[in-house]
């Protein structure tokens, strides 16, 4: 294991222990300048106490705490669907309960205090509630304890059709980077830090480490199709990492960290190997691999959002223009 390898298992140990000391900060600089340039719908005084100054609703009073009409759960703040009633569950705990959110609407912070994780709407910052987890409501092991004053509520009839998404997969390095970067780009709804393309189930960020089960940290890209393409995504991916290195990506050498593209249809595999074939007529040597998704496995939580948590830029990913 090389030093900083090693300085890099003993940095994700101290987050998975103190839970990221630097969250403690609510919302960053950026997530207030990004604020500021939007437009809220109006808020009564008891709406904001509980949305802008997280506050709490008492339990047991709110407006959707036994609500179960079909539809969907929106932001009071701004409108971004976050909840579908398909996922609400009653856990007897006075609030409105779901065991799931709408891919990317909801962002995770660990409170100050380091004991919960706070839940706001990804898009406004708007307070939510908190998410609780191994409280085995649910097969999901997951309770999302939302206040009802923060939400809307739209029925089924009213709602439009739902925006139709597509996945890709790419592992370029730490995924610390090649998720912060790929989540940035239009018309991604959310990236996800993971592992690909090993054997064994499950597998955690420390036996990936150890080089024994094959796997490579991969990024799930979830975006929606009408916005942007895959081969948009993939010259992106092409352009954020070095396709030229072999098992390593800047500082972090081994197996883990080789590039690849995991594709989930065959358009993709053609994409993919079109790209690659338009860089080697470049003179780049590339080493990306081609392969087929098999099973994705979500990383630990510490390791989602890295940057965001932070406030730190990527070590070893940077954009050069290769297309």
């Amino acid at each position: 294991m090389n030093r900083t390898h090693y300085l890099r298992l003993i940095w994700v140990a101290i987050i998975a222990l103190v839970g990221i000391g630097i969250a403690s900060v609510a919302v960053t600089s950026q997530d207030q300048a990004k604020e500021k340039s939007m437009e809220f719908n109006k808020l009564t005084p008891e709406e904001e106490r509980v949305i802008v100054n997280k506050g709490t609703e008492m339990p047991f009073t709110g407006e959707y705490y036994l609500h179960t009409a079909k539809g969907t759960y929106t932001c009071k703040r701004c409108g971004t669907a976050l909840y579908r009633s398909g996922d609400k569950f009653d856990a007897g705990c006075g609030w409105p309960s779901f065991d799931d959110a709408i891919p990317g609407a909801v962002k995770r912070t660990l409170d100050a205090d380091g004991r919960r994780t706070e839940i706001t709407c990804a898009k406004c910052g708007a307070h939510l509630g908190h998410v609780f987890e191994g409280e085995q409501f649910t097969e999901k092991n997951t309770r999302h304890c939302v206040n009802s004053i923060s939400m809307n509520f739209v029925p089924e009839s009213a709602m439009p059709a739902e925006v139709k998404t597509e996945r890709a997969y790419f592992a370029g390095g730490c995924f610390w980077g090649t998720e912060h970067l790929l989540e940035q780009q239009p018309g991604v709804i959310s990236a996800v830090s993971g592992y690909m393309g090993g054997t064994k189930e499950n597998p955690t960020y420390r036996e990936v480490c150890s080089g024994t089960t094959g796997h490579t940290e991969t990024v799930e890209v979830v975006y929606d199709p009408s916005k942007t393409d895959y081969e948009s995504l993939a010259k992106y991916f092409f352009e954020i990492h070095d396709p030229t290195q072999i098992d390593r990506q800047g500082p972090d050498v081994g197996d883990q960290y080789r590039s690849a593209v995991f594709f989930t249809s065959e358009q993709q595999r053609l994409i993919a190997e079109k790209l690659v074939g338009q860089l080697k007529e470049k003179g780049y040597k590339v080493v990306t691999q081609i392969a087929q998704a098999d099973k994705f496995w979500e990383a630990e939580k510490y390791h989602q959002d890295y940057y965001n948590y932070t406030g730190k830029e990527p070590y070893c990913h940077f954009y050069t223009k290769r297309f």
